[in-house]
């Protein structure tokens, strides 16, 4: 079996990434960690004045990005506030940010938000929160921003895996591939909806300008 997932050997997948050592291989986002970092620090960049950021979190699987996230915002010298998706859903999550002050959002890698991002792009619009995604994808779409790999590139080389298991590859053979190419995407129409100006210093960066 080939499967585009979170960090396969955390969630009990497989053994390694070297070597799966089961019937599962393919795709993972095992970098999230310090790109998570990454987009804290660009959401900061984004809004300088902004000093409370909120994480969407899924429970219990975004750990390691928590954790990583939270030692950027000590260098940075930001308030985080960890929000995790919970039994009542996304409707909750958003309250309690805006009851805990929060001024930007990150939201966390997982095929979960991947899968909701549309709930998860109303409200950010709703509540008029400036959000960092991790798929360009939800950028495209009218999210803030976005940095990391694409649904698009990520799909074809899950293709690939397909391919060559279909013609006798065994998929504990096969190592698990991370992405190694990641896009800084604005969305230009959001941000002045937001009535937010984004730094030069990003445009001059991103990769994809939404306009």
């Amino acid at each position: 079996m080939a499967s585009l997932a979170g960090d396969p050997v955390q969630r009990g997948f497989v053994a390694s990434l070297r070597r799966p050592s089961t019937n599962i291989t393919g795709v993972a986002l095992t970098s999230e960690s310090q790109m998570t970092a990454k987009r804290l620090e660009l959401i900061r960049e984004a809004l300088p004045r902004a000093r409370r950021i909120a994480v969407l979190a899924e429970r219990t699987i975004n750990q390691t990005q928590v954790e990583e996230a939270e030692r950027a915002a000590r260098v940075l010298g930001l308030k985080f506030v960890v929000v995790p998706v919970s039994e009542d859903g996304y409707d909750r999550a958003f309250s309690t940010m805006r009851a805990e002050g929060a001024e930007a959002l990150v939201v966390l890698a997982s095929t979960t938000f991947s899968r909701d991002r549309m709930p998860i792009l109303v409200l950010a619009e709703r509540y008029r929160l400036p959000t960092i995604y991790d798929l360009r994808e939800m950028a495209a779409e009218g999210g803030l921003m976005s940095y990391g790999p694409g649904v698009s590139t990520l799909s074809q080389r899950l293709a690939a895996y397909i391919d060559r298991i279909f013609k006798g590859a065994h998929p504990a053979e096969l190592p698990v591939e991370q992405p190694w190419a990641f896009t800084l995407a604005v969305n230009l129409k959001t941000a002045k909806a937001l009535g937010l100006t984004v730094p030069t210093s990003i445009l001059t960066r991103a990769d994809q300008i939404i306009e």
